[in-house]
């Protein structure tokens, strides 16, 4: 390719040339003579546009692109019209290119997914920035899903070459992946990629836990593996005699999994005995997929003794993303739990590569629609003409996440609902105007509360009064973002009419104050502390704002005269005043600073939510009128702050030690042999260590007891110090910080 780019040596030049070459080859063949033209010129274009800009580690920026289009051809299984968007994807954002451009050079619908790819501008007054561009994003997900598929391969590149950002980077980040494109992955079937996704958010939120983990899993690795060869020899022998054409794969689970167990069961790594999990995957012809899966299970079950509560059957009905498969447990050699998982090659590929796969096989099975009644869902949220962004994301992501639940209506369809969706959420999934005018709900032809959280199997009746209007109370008994999208617009509605009646009655007392309605109100609302007029006339009409407060102010030629507050002294981001301390903090206060400057000019303090010591990883969160919070970096709260208000994180970092104390605390599970444990902790803690306990209780239950400690430590170091310490005592079999 003879196109030179200026900013860029031979060698780049040439390096870039021979991956796009890759690129090409990784496309379906034959390619079709216009894609073939399309993505020449996309890759001349995007290499001129970008080839005077660098990445953090300082190779061509043009390998990001480059990089993005693979991996939707390569691990998404996207085609050519999705890698020319990808090789486009940041050009109108970070280069002189325009939209117009795009559209000259490569047609509408080329235009229309590069656009959709393209941050917004303009969002300095919005409540949250990446709350409206992920709006943005999402909100093309209903015309073209590719717009997504992309930006998530965008964001799997840059998270697998973050290493060279700056560490609070690193953590807004992955916050943001945490928040929104993991679990949107997980939705889209891509369930490789969201691993991958939660693997690295680990590595970066929580380093010596991941460390750990994967040093674990390391040295057990051949161990694990001879023991899958053992596991499998029998099966292997029993699936060729009967002529079945299949493949069996094991491998482990991923970090992030297996560290989440973990937690959720609060048991140490020797005892996570499903560390991997075993896949048989066959090739049979589509109408013997069901017969073929289920015959191989009955092998399995006959060879290793099955868990039955454990069985999970995907096949007779799949996950609401597509994904189909057979799931049980069974207990191996030596007693071990091992989890299996049966499927077809096509199920198999389904389940890697999500919904490209699943539009290449949609003709296969009466599951072809199964993403449409999602999709619907979604255009009735972003319907919500003026629904504020941070409500749609929260409501977004509740039809990300969840398990799935299976319940039908009186003549018997199946209707597919999020574990915990109340009986309200499942009169809105089957219309809005039957969820506005509900008026009672029968399960099982029962009458039950609207808030009735779903069970599998439930028949759900639902009763509607035309009177009937939605009420904030409603708010309260749903989860889904459909039913919460709807029940908001008629209280905003609702509101709306209610607030005439205030604006009137405003109206009227600044007539008489002689001052205008219109050149006032916005004023008026912001003095009195009100996020918009709309919000100061509905608590006037319910009589919740007191209109003598008006009469207080003057007026001079029809404009009310404010009084002046007094003017904040300095400001650590663009959008947002923070507070000075009024004096330095006390001597025994850690030392931080924000953004590299010395942060005892500000007010601040440390996040009660995590409680923060000296050596943990912490982030600088400027809060709306409460000066300077500092937050932990793995705070169960930091993933919502970072992916919400980006814009308000700072780095922060400890100065100095002094001489500081933190209280923190922890909780100590174990076989319960009596008295002698809290004398057993005591001793470890205060004589061995010389540490001081503020609290302890030990509570315990059947033979096994919990315990909740609370001790006063300088940093980091010491804490990690008693951790190790207590889980080396007899009997104790986990140690967590808590929060």
């Amino acid at each position: 390719m003879p196109h030179i780019a200026t900013g860029l040596t031979d060698t780049e030049q040439a390096a870039l040339q021979r991956d796009f070459r890759r690129l090409m080859k990784a496309l379906p063949a034959p390619l079709d003579e216009t894609d073939k033209k399309n993505l020449k010129k996309a890759f001349e274009m995007g290499l001129e546009a970008h080839s005077r800009q660098r990445r953090k580690s300082g190779e061509p920026y043009f390998f990001h692109p480059i990089e993005v289009a693979r991996i939707c051809v390569q691990e998404i299984g996207l085609g050519p019209t999705a890698a020319i968007c990808a090789i486009l994807h940041d050009v109108v954002e970070d280069t002189d290119v325009t939209i117009e451009d795009i559209r000259e050079g490569f047609g509408e619908k080329i235009a229309k997914i590069v656009d959709g790819l393209t941050k917004l501008d303009g969002l300095y007054n919005s409540p949250s920035k990446q709350a409206e561009n992920f709006k943005k994003v999402l909100s093309t997900l209903v015309h073209d899903v590719r717009v997504v598929l992309i930006k998530i391969a965008d964001r799997l590149h840059n998270m697998r070459t973050i290493g060279p950002m700056p560490k609070h980077k690193q953590l807004s980040i992955a916050a943001e992946t945490d928040y929104i494109y993991s679990p949107l992955a997980h939705r889209l079937g891509l369930y490789n990629i969201k691993s991958e996704f939660q693997d690295i958010i680990l590595k970066i939120q929580e380093p010596e836990t991941y460390e750990e983990i994967e040093q674990k899993l390391s040295l057990g690795d051949q161990q694990r593996k001879r023991y899958i060869r053992e596991f499998i020899k029998p099966l292997k022998a029993q699936l060729s005699e009967l002529g079945f054409d299949y493949q069996i794969v094991g491998r482990s689970k991923s970090i992030a999994s297996i560290n989440n167990k973990l937690k959720k069961k609060q048991i140490p790594f020797e005892e996570v005995y499903d560390l991997f999990a075993i896949r048989i995957i066959l090739n049979v012809p589509p109408a013997k997929e069901k017969s073929s899966c289920w015959l191989v299970y009955s092998i399995l079950t006959e060879i290793h003794k099955p868990i039955p509560e454990r069985l999970k059957d995907w096949i007779t009905t799949p996950k609401s993303n597509g994904y189909e498969s057979l799931h049980t447990t069974v207990i191996g050699p030596k007693g071990r739990f091992v989890e299996i998982q049966i499927r077809t090659q096509r199920m198999d590929e389904i389940a890697e590569r999500g919904f490209a796969a699943h539009w290449k096989y949609k003709n296969v099975n009466t599951q072809q629609y199964i993403y449409e009644t999602w999709l619907d869902n979604i255009r009735e949220m972003l319907d919500e003409t003026h629904k504020d962004a941070l409500e749609f994301i929260s409501d977004f992501r509740t039809n990300l996440y969840a398990e799935e639940l299976y319940v039908f209506t009186p003549k018997g369809d199946l209707k597919v609902m999020p574990k915990g969706a109340t009986a309200l959420d499942f009169a809105f999934a089957i219309h809005s105007d039957i969820g506005y005018h509900s008026s009672a709900i029968k399960i099982n032809n029962k009458l039950v509360p609207m808030g009735y959280k779903l069970q599998n199997g439930d028949q759900v009746e639902i009763i509607t009064n035309k009177n009937q209007k939605p009420n904030e109370e409603w708010l309260r008994m749903t989860v889904t973002g459909k039913a919460r999208a709807k029940i908001r617009t008629a209280l905003k509605e609702s509101k709306k009419n209610q607030s005439e009646d205030g604006m009137a009655k405003l109206d009227r007392k600044l007539r008489g104050m002689k001052a205008d309605l219109e050149e006032n109100v916005d004023q008026l609302a912001r003095h009195f502390g009100y996020n918009s007029r709309l919000d100061l006339y509905y608590d006037i009409a319910i009589e919740h704002f007191d209109l003598s407060k008006v009469k207080e102010l003057k007026v001079e030629g029809g404009k009310i005269i404010f009084p002046v507050k007094h003017p904040q002294r300095a400001s650590i981001t663009d959008n947002e005043a923070i507070t000075f301390a009024s004096s330095a903090p006390e001597d025994d206060q850690p030392r931080i600073s924000i953004d590299g400057v010395d942060a005892s000019q500000y007010k601040y303090a440390l996040a009660s939510c995590c409680k923060p010591v000296i050596g943990d990883d912490i982030f600088a969160y400027v809060t709306a009128g409460a000066g300077i919070k500092i937050h932990r970096s793995n705070c169960p709260n930091a993933t919502h702050l970072m992916a919400s208000y980006g814009y308000r994180v700072q780095k922060a970092e400890w100065v100095t030690t002094g001489n500081v104390k933190s209280i923190v605390n922890l909780k100590i599970t174990g076989v319960d042999s009596g008295p002698g444990v809290i004398e057993l902790v005591t001793n470890k803690i205060s004589s061995g260590l010389g540490i001081n306990i503020r609290s302890l209780s030990i509570e315990g239950k059947e033979g096994y007891f919990e315990g909740k400690l609370s001790l006063v430590v300088s940093n980091k170091n010491q804490l990690n110090m008693v951790m190790r310490s207590l889980k080396t005592l007899e009997g104790i079999s986990s140690v967590y910080r808590e929060n």
